[in-house]
């Protein structure tokens, strides 16, 4: 028997055994209950429509049978043979109730209450006098419920009606009709009838009415008006209270930014401060009360209106200042309808310590620790500005391997200043929940790669963050400043690096400036839509302005230096974009697109090593160790005593991978991933970019489990080579061969990382 058929044999055994295994558990009399089904009758209803509504009423039924994969029910299994456990922790304890499943009986099925649903939620869809039919199939241990629904014609809309008289509320419910969700001709749904009085509701809030809500709206129902029609009228109950149909207005908006429970708002007439239209009461004078001008919406006189509202909150808590943000509206001791709005604001503490000791291991099989210490001021200037002062050191080792010696040493700090609001030249007054910020930064690190060479690296920069809203964010660097500056160079790195361009690259000495952007989108917080996005865009551009007004041109000889350095000039685009596809409540599809560029011109004969790409590694191609692919066709560099970095100025990277969640805490994935980076300009053509660049990929498959903490993601990956992106024979699918200790030894590839690729 070969391996093929030894597999499909213990694949059929397992389903044997977990099918019936399972059964032998129940009690006399008990049966498993293994799902229900339902059955829509009716030629009035399209098969189309009635296929829909299938769906929708099985997805109604209760209780749910037993989760199955692949028709296994393996938390069922689980369950059963753990037996008894005598300690409620323990392996028992923890394979029966985490990992297991208790078995669904049919004894739990109520018939009746499942017909009952169905038929009320029929009818709110508008077939009404729905007959329901429902009944049991028994089979050995096994039962099943099924259900017969048999709706008549679906009601159509003939006619919305809104209030028509002359009250403020009447008339401002008549101006949101235009955007109704009730339409002529449409199908009546008591779950869009819902949704039209929430609508209205969250509109009037728009307009002052305060203190209106939804339940103050009535639609009735008027099924006589013609065959299978319905008249819809909106109306205002007649017990409405007075002051919901009123607008209201913002008089006093007093805040309290020091707020804590212990406080008592009386006597504070000391401690207040007039400033524009707000009153501050900050009796230690922690914050400027220009702050609140620029995060707060509302200003003495505005209508009262949701969006203004939640957009101040919302600014409150993202400005990162505040632990504790409570909003009170409180009627105004005024003649009108005016409301006193009330901010209670209590602070994190002003200034926070914190230590990170990080573990970490790369697919370059080399493992290390990490030192983070950070120092942080939320308000450095009384402004809710943000100081950050951060120290790091780390190692990473490889005890066995290629890299066996060459140990990377690191160490360096940042400073960082984030202000709450655009500072200098540019002004923004974004009607986002989210402040605009300034951000500069200082940073050194110096890097040592044992027997090969040292690195130090100067960062500065300076620019803006903002957000439209949670789904859009800008990131405008006006000016990135990277210098590097290489020293203890190795007799062993110089040998190797004066015959390979790339290497030396890295030791040369780099000076990069100049304004840098990013725009990214996501809708992938919204859990429940089927299909979600991830876009993140740049764009950095180095030494333009400069390369320009000093008429740089390293291929004409005229090469510009500052400080003794040639200053970069390039071009550099990259997007990378994700596409989520939820398949089920447990189950998605993710897939990746990376597209990157860079064109060095001017000043720069070469992309500065820094800013090239890479591929390969934990989170790109999994099946291939990290730098280590290409560029192009170019065969992998194993003549040295380490692994070099390999960079490209083009990189295209593919990745989909299927996510599902096995049991409790874990879950499982299966990718494929694939690949490349190229030179634009080498001067080995089988490195360039070329429009036969899809022959060049790298193609990678393997599987993997994520153990979801909740505070992290614990992932493993295991990965193998399908193609190579070189050689003359370069896919490899019939040379795989799990039996083989040398097959697996040389191709397969173990990762380990936090959180999800991508």
């Amino acid at each position: 028997m070969n391996n093929k058929h030894l597999l499909y044999y213990l694949f059929g055994l397992l389903l044997f055994a977990s099918s019936c295994s399972n059964t032998k558990y129940l009690k006399e009399g008990e049966l498993l209950y293994v799902g229900g089904s339902v059955k829509v009758e009716g030629k009035e209803i399209p098969k189309k429509e009635r296929k829909a509504l299938k769906k929708e009423l099985e997805d109604l039924l209760r209780p749910k049978p037993n989760s199955r994969i692949l028709g296994l029910r393996p938390k069922l299994y689980f369950y059963n043979i753990a037996g008894t456990p005598k300690k409620d922790k323990g392996f028992k304890h923890w394979l029966k109730y985490k990992v297991g499943e208790a078995p669904v009986l049919f004894g739990q099925v109520d018939l009746q209450y499942n017909a009952d649903v169905l038929r009320n939620y029929t009818e709110n869809k508008g077939f009404f006098k729905v007959q329901v039919e429902s009944d049991s199939t028994r089979k050995g241990k096994k039962a099943t419920a099924e259900y017969i629904v048999k709706p008549g014609k679906q009601y159509k809309i003939k006619q919305v009606t809104f209030p028509e008289d002359s009250s403020e509320v009447a008339k401002a419910i008549q101006k949101t009709k235009r955007r109704s969700l009730l339409k002529v001709g449409n199908a009546y749904d008591f779950e869009t009838i819902k949704a039209e009085r929430e609508r209205i509701d969250e509109r009037l809030k728009e307009r002052g009415f305060f203190y209106f809500g939804a339940d103050y709206i009535m639609i009735q129902v008027d099924s006589t008006v013609g065959k299978q029609e319905v008249d819809l009228i909106v109306k205002v109950k007649d017990e409405t209270p007075a002051k919901a149909k009123e607008i209201y207005k913002i008089n006093d908006i007093i805040v309290y930014p020091n707020y804590s429970l212990r406080d008592s708002i009386q006597n504070v007439d000391k401690d207040v401060v007039q400033y524009k239209d707000f009153t501050i009461i900050d009796k230690e004078d922690i914050f400027d009360p220009r702050i609140f001008d620029r995060t707060l919406y509302f200003h003495k006189g505005d209508i009262y209106n949701r969006t203004d509202h939640n957009l101040s909150l919302n600014r409150l808590v993202n400005m990162g200042t505040f632990k504790f943000v409570k909003n009170q509206f409180r009627p105004a001791d005024t003649t009108g309808n005016f409301l006193d709005t009330y901010y209670y604001l209590t602070p994190l503490p002003k200034k926070s310590f914190r230590v990170e000791v990080l573990g970490k291991t790369n697919s370059a099989n080399y493992t290390g620790t990490e030192l983070n210490i950070n120092w942080s001021n939320r308000n450095t200037f009384k402004g809710a500005e943000l100081l950050t002062v951060t120290a790091f050191g780390g190692m990473e080792v490889q005890v066995s391997g290629q890299n066996n010696g060459f140990n990377v040493y690191r160490i360096g700090g940042e400073t960082s200043l984030i202000w709450p609001r655009f500072i200098g030249p540019f002004k923004l007054k974004a009607s986002s929940g989210f402040v605009p910020k300034t951000k500069a930064s200082l940073g050194y690190e110096f890097q040592q790669r044992s027997k090969l060479y040292s690195l130090n690296t100067f960062k500065g920069s300076f620019g803006y963050l903002w957000k439209e809203n949670i789904r859009k964010e800008h990131q405008l660097n006006v000016t990135d400043i990277v210098y590097v500056s290489p020293q203890n160079v190795t007799s062993l790195y110089d040998s190797i690096a004066r015959t390979n361009p790339a290497l030396q690259r890295v030791i040369d000495k780099q000076l990069i400036f100049g304004p840098t952007y990013s725009y990214t989108f996501t809708n992938t917080m919204r859990k429940r839509k089927k299909h979600t996005i991830y876009f993140k865009g740049g764009i950095d551009l180095a030494g333009t302005i400069t390369g320009l007004a000093t008429g740089a041109d390293v291929r004409a000889g005229n090469q510009k230096e500052i400080f003794d350095v040639p200053f970069s000039q390039f071009v550099r685009l990259e997007a990378d974009f994700r596409h989520y596809l939820r398949l089920g409540n447990e189950s998605q599809l993710a897939s990746r697109i990376i597209v990157g560029s860079g064109f060095a011109y001017g000043n720069s004969e070469q992309m500065p090593f820094i800013k090239q790409f890479f591929i390969g590694g934990t989170n790109s191609i999994r099946a291939f160790r990290a730098r280590s692919i290409g560029p192009g066709s170019s065969e992998p560099v194993t003549s040295t005593a380490f692994l070099p970095d390999q960079s490209g100025d083009v990189k295209l990277e593919l990745n989909t991978e299927y996510r599902t969640t096995l049991f409790s805490i874990v879950k499982g994935a299966v990718f494929i991933d694939a690949g490349n980076i190229w030179m634009l300009n080498d001067d080995e053509p089988a490195k360039n970019f070329s429009s036969k660049f899809l022959d060049d990929l790298a193609v990678g498959t393997g599987v993997g489990l994520r153990f979801d903490l909740s505070f992290l993601v614990l992932r493993t990956d295991l990965a193998f080579p399908i193609r190579l992106p070189y050689g003359d024979k370069r896919w490899v699918l019939d040379d795989i061969a799990f039996g083989d200790g040398s097959w697996r030894k040389q191709n397969l590839i173990f990762n380990l990382a936090i959180g999800y690729p991508f």
